[in-house]
């Protein structure tokens, strides 16, 4: 029996090129405010926030930069919860979050 407490949130990983941002890689376009403001009502309502993107180094810290001045902060950056690891007692490589898609 899994004695393990149910997590009170949900959790969404988003990409950035082409979703978030309106861009041609590797150069940075325009918001997606339609998105932008869901993604943050979501955080508001105590849910969780993951970017997941292929971008990686200087691209990646551009794109997370890019997101804060949007006033979008996330929970992880390409990487399972703090609180996922802890309850599932390892780091999957498989990240944890809702499947869903945003027409907006």
């Amino acid at each position: 029996m899994n004695n393990k407490k149910q997590l009170d949130f949900q959790t969404i990983a988003v990409d950035f090129d082409g979703t978030l941002c309106y861009s041609k890689w590797p150069e940075l376009g325009q918001p997606n405010h339609a998105l932008i403001e869901y993604l943050q009502e979501w955080k508001r309502n105590g849910n969780k926030l993951i970017l997941w993107t292929c971008r990686a180094g200087e691209a990646l810290s551009k794109a997370v930069e890019w997101c804060r001045e949007q006033n979008l902060e996330f929970d992880a950056v390409n990487d399972n919860l703090p609180e996922i690891i802890e309850f599932y007692e390892h780091n999957s490589r498989k990240i944890h979050r809702l499947c869903c898609m945003y027409k907006g």
